[in-house]
């Protein structure tokens, strides 16, 4: 007969107010940045096909839908622009009368504690579809960066509370603080994506934002999905250069990469659950084979355990629902 164990886990399993005490992570609306993809013109909600639940919103239902967000606990959006003109130098990004600024504007105005955040970026404003400035063939990084922080100071103007560059241009996080406190806006912050993989899972959001690129690929400038040191090296630049939050992207199939930046940063960090992870899970569950409350709250509660201090995901409004149970 096997000897009785005297050592059992289990005892801290036997009832769900004990495993209640005993957590170590805990996930919370207050965790969570909902998405969301803003467009000129009025009373306009579109559908995008390839991510189920998930909208274009003109300016006046994006302030309803902030609403939303914002009853739910949900503290931040984080707002994505497809303009109405695009040509070589994304012009209309810095435009005050475009989407985003005015979704900013109104969203601070009706509701001044949500947060704002701001994607400061060129693909869906490019003709082109690449994040930065393009000649003969080659994006081209210093030559984007005041670009960049225009786009960033318009945002600010509009009531931004946090820009946050996607680019990932050599230096735009330095080029962007700078331009922010020379208009005087030293309190806006700055969520850097830091460290932004070159994914195969960004398909959905190309869709949703019309951003594919024309010609070539982005592994030029966003991260080889095989480097971790270089995450490293990527988070310590931007917060050397006054990057407030520094976030990874993807989230689920990059945790690694999450906890490694926790573990070498005091900044706050962010995780980014792209659309091509949200249109996965959704595809199953339509399938019938994924129960979808379960495996959402368990794929955002192993971002938090990685180390995440706040995930962006387009399940946002679903999850904070759930969680408030």
């Amino acid at each position: 007969m096997s000897p009785i164990p005297n050592k059992r886990p289990r005892r801290l399993r036997v009832s769900e107010a004990i495993r209640s005490m005993v957590r170590e992570t805990h996930l919370r609306p207050e965790d969570i940045i909902s998405p969301m993809f803003v467009i000129n013109g009025t009373d306009a909600v579109e559908p995008i096909n390839s991510m189920p639940g998930v909208f274009r919103f003109s300016v006046d239902k994006a302030i309803v839908e902030a609403g939303k967000v914002y009853e739910l606990g949900i503290p931040a959006v984080l707002l994505f622009g497809i303009p109405d003109h695009k040509d070589a130098l994304g012009s209309s990004a810095c435009d005050e009368k475009e989407a985003v600024q005015k979704a900013t504007t109104a969203i601070k105005d009706r509701y001044p504690d949500l947060l704002v955040i701001t994607d400061i970026c060129l693909c869906e404003y490019t003709d082109h579809g690449h994040c930065g400035v393009v000649e003969n063939g080659k994006i081209l990084n210093d030559q984007t960066l005041d670009l960049l922080a225009n786009i960033a100071l318009s945002h600010a103007r509009s009531g931004a509370d946090i820009v946050a560059p996607s680019d990932m241009m050599d230096g735009r996080v330095a080029a962007i603080r700078s331009a922010l406190d020379g208009g005087n806006y030293t309190g806006t912050a700055i969520m850097a994506y830091a460290v932004k993989y070159a994914s195969a899972f960004y398909g959905p959001f190309r869709d949703a934002a019309g951003s594919t690129p024309q010609f070539g690929c982005r592994r030029s400038y966003q991260m080889d999905p095989a480097n971790v040191r270089e995450a490293l090296w990527e988070a310590a630049l931007d917060i050397e250069e006054a990057a407030d939050i520094v976030m990874t992207k993807p989230a689920l199939s990059y945790l690694d990469v999450t906890r490694a930046v926790r573990d070498a940063v005091n900044v706050p960090v962010a995780t980014y659950n792209v659309s091509g992870e949200y249109a996965m899970i959704k595809a199953a569950v339509a399938q019938g084979w994924l129960d979808e409350e379960k495996v959402v709250l368990e794929a955002l509660l192993s971002m938090k355990r990685a180390g995440a201090d706040m995930i962006i995901t387009y399940h946002a409004k679903d999850a904070a629902r759930w969680l408030q149970r």
